[in-house]
Parts: structure tokens; C-alpha cells; sequence
């Protein structure tokens, strides 16, 4: 017996029973678009937060006050909170030689007002290099400059919510002076609006002055809350971190026995330990929606018992007139692998729409790879193999004679 006439008999098979065929399909339907809508959205996460560092600069270092903790453990003291100053921030300019610029960071929160306008948000005071550092952009007005950061100027750049949140009419904010908390601060710049990234971040509710105005003025403080820097290349960020390591070691008169009082972080640190988590997460919840594969595939072997059992006397008359063992094991075979196949085509439509949907109407960020569909073939394909084997064999392994007077 030829492939081709396996082929229809089993098609025939799987016809007269559509409904029993499509129940047992459903687990395999089910399996393969949980499967696919949950890599689609792991993906799509780790897709979404390289795209997100990578806005943020990523070959940024971020320089932090006291020793690094590590999640659930104390809180920095007060004097652990002080151990970076405009000293360290100088000899980090001055001295590394991996940097392709660097800002130091002060920060509060506050409220702005203008005229009968007012929002609550927060100031940083940094450099000119800030904006090299984070890929920002001025987009009217222009940067406060070293001579506004000499004289701790009260001016400011803002981001395009502040604008519209203070300046509702489509005024322009440029020379008009705002005031945060009760210090009035003329507007010199707005930046480029960037909009949310994927967590839900305001990329535009962003106020910039100059690290000595909110040093002296707003904070009335000498020390620094960070350093941010950048890398001159992303492959180098590991020698410059070491280098920048040195710098403040030196800075600080540490011995070669005691730990550092700062910590260092890099956008390629926090990128790669994200992807991970991230993978870790996409794995489980794959695994978790494989479940139904299996379920499907026990589905397809008590199914083929049932057809089996059903199909006796079949089975021997067909023996009986010179089928042999292995013509009977692959028609069966082939019917296990049509429903599961099958099933699968509709799971990956079914998983597709499913995670289109969720992009389209959720603004989920998802992403469905060739790779996942061809995955799922290829699994379809073994399931169907490896339940429906052993009740092929099983009818492939009949007395002929028995089978005939099988009631």
C-alpha cells in the first residue's frame, strides 16, 4: 500500500469523526498559542528594554555614593551618602582617558509654577555632558553653558510635558521665568520630546539646570548625589569602568585592603541581568503553557486507543487481504500526526491573532519570531509522532483471525 492511499485513508478517518477529531485537536491548539503569545510577549520585553537602555545611552556609567548593598539590605547613613564631591567629579574629567563626557547629578523635588499653572515634579542639576550621556536633544533655546554653571544661574531646560503642563496655550516658553518651589528660573531650552518608554517612564517630565544652582541654591549642599559618564565606545565600558574605579580610589585615599565607599553601574550591566530575568521569566511561562502540549498529546493517544479499538475488524479484513504490519502502524501514525499538525496550524493562527491583539489594542510590547513558529511544527510534529505510536503499534501488532471476530 502506497503513501498516497495511506494518506487518504487516513484523511477519511479523521473526516467521519470531525467532531471527536477537533476536540482531540484542541489541546494542541491551545498549547501551541500559549506557547507562541508567551514567547511573542518575552521577546517583545527583552526587545523592548535594549531599545529603552539603549535610549538611555548604552555605554552610560552611573557612579553612586557609599558601597554597594545589594537588594533588601540597609539603607545608606549620612555620611555614606557624601562620599562623591565636585573633587571626584573634576578628577574623573581630568583623568580618565575612556570617557567621552561626564555630569554630575543632584536632584529635587518640587513644585513648578507659572502664572496659574503648576505640576509637581523634580529638578536635576548636571552639566552640558548630561545631554551626550542621556542622547538628548535641545530642540528650541539652547543648553545653559560653563558660565551659567560658574555662576549658578537660575535658568533652565525643560522637557516637552512641562511645557505643556505650564505653558497650556502653546506660549513660548523660551525667556519666560518659571519658579520652582519660590526660586524664580528663566527657561533658556526645550529638549526633544522622546515620549514613554515601555514601563510607563515620562521621558519628558525632565527639568535641567546646573549641578551648582540646585547644589547652592535648592539644596544647599557640597556633596554629589551621583556622576553619570559615557563610555567613548560600548566595547570599552569595562576598561573605563576600571579606569574610573581607580580614579576615585586614589580621590578617596583608600587602601588596597578596604572597600570601595561607591559603586559603579553600567547601562551593559543592568541590560544583560534584565534580559536574564527576562529570559528566565519567558522560559517558566513557556513551560507553564507547554503543559497543554502534553495534555493535547494524551489527548491524541487516547483518541487513537479509541479508534483503535473501534477499527478491529477494519483492521483485520484490511490484514486480511495483504495489508501488512507496517502499513497498519503507518496509517495510524499518519492519523496522529494530521491531528496534531493540524491543530497546530490552527494554534499558530490562533497564537499570531492573539499577540497581534495584545500589541494592537493592549500596546503590549510583543514580538512574534519565525523561529517560535517553526518551534511549534516541530513539536506539533513529535507529539504527534510520540503519542500516537504506541496505539499505531498496537494495531499494527493484531492477529488478523482475532481482529475479523472482534465484536
Amino acid at each position: 500500500m502506497n503513501g498516497t492511499n495511506l494518506f487518504k485513508i487516513a484523511l477519511k478517518a479523521i473526516a467521519n469523526n470531525k467532531m471527536r477529531s477537533f476536540l482531540t485537536m484542541l489541546g494542541i491548539i491551545i498549547g501551541v498559542a500559549s506557547v507562541i503569545t508567551m514567547l511573542a510577549l518575552g521577546q517583545g520585553s527583552k526587545e523592548s528594554i535594549k531599545q529603552n537602555i539603549a535610549e538611555m545611552g548604552s555605554n552610560m556609567i552611573m557612579i553612586n555614593p557609599g558601597t554597594d548593598r545589594g537588594p533588601g539590605r540597609a539603607r545608606l547613613s549620612a555620611d555614606e551618602m557624601q562620599t562623591l564631591t565636585l573633587s571626584d567629579y573634576e578628577s574623573i574629567v581630568n583623568q580618565s582617558k575612556y570617557l567621552a563626557a561626564v555630569s554630575p547629578n543632584v536632584s529635587s523635588g518640587g513644585q513648578l509654577i507659572f502664572g496659574n499653572n503648576n505640576y509637581q515634579s523634580s529638578v536635576t542639576g548636571v552639566s552640558e555632558g548630561y545631554l551626550t550621556i542621556r542622547q538628548l536633544k535641545v530642540e528650541s533655546g539652547e543648553m545653559f553653558g560653563e558660565n551659567d554653571i560658574k555662576a549658578a544661574a537660575k535658568v533652565c531646560v525643560i522637557g516637552k510635558t512641562i511645557v505643556d503642563n505650564l505653558f497650556p496655550k502653546g506660549s513660548d516658553p523660551i525667556g519666560q521665568v518659571i519658579r520652582f518651589n519660590k526660586m524664580p528660573v528663566r527657561v533658556v531650552g526645550v529638549l526633544k520630546s522622546k515620549g514613554y518608554n515601555s514601563m510607563g517612564m515620562d521621558q519628558d517630565d525632565i527639568v535641567l539646570m546646573p549641578y551648582t544652582t540646585v547644589m547652592k541654591r535648592v539644596l544647599a549642599q557640597n556633596y554629589l548625589q551621583g556622576i553619570y559618564a559615557s563610555a567613548i565606545t560600548e566595547e570599552i565600558t569595562q576598561l573605563a569602568i576600571k579606569d574610573v574605579t581607580a580614579i576615585l580610589r586614589a580621590n578617596h585615599k583608600l587602601r588596597n585592603t578596604e572597600d570601595d565607599n561607591f559603586s559603579i553601574r553600567s547601562q551593559e550591566e543592568i541590560s544583560s541581568m534584565m534580559t536574564s530575568t527576562m529570559g528566565m521569566l519567558t522560559l517558566l511561562l513557556a513551560c507553564v503553557a507547554g503543559i497543554s502540549l502534553v495534555v493535547g498529546g494524551i489527548g491524541i493517544m487516547n483518541i487513537m486507543y479509541v479508534s483503535v479499538t473501534e477499527r478491529t475488524r477494519e483492521i483485520g479484513l484490511r490484514m486480511s487481504v495483504g495489508a501488512r504490519g507496517i502499513d497498519i502502524l503507518s496509517q495510524f501514525l499518519i492519523e496522529a500526526i494530521l491531528i496534531s499538525v493540524t491543530g497546530g496550524i490552527i494554534g499558530v493562527l490562533l497564537g499570531v491573532f492573539a499577540s497581534w491583539t495584545m500589541k494592537t489594542l493592549l500596546q503590549w510590547p510583543v514580538s512574534v519570531q519565525a523561529w517560535t513558529v517553526l518551534l511549534a511544527f516541530v513539536v506539533c510534529t513529535i507529539t504527534g509522532v510520540f503519542f500516537g505510536w504506541y496505539p499505531a503499534k498496537k494495531a499494527a501488532n493484531l492477529d488478523p483471525i482475532e481482529a475479523i471476530r472482534y465484536e
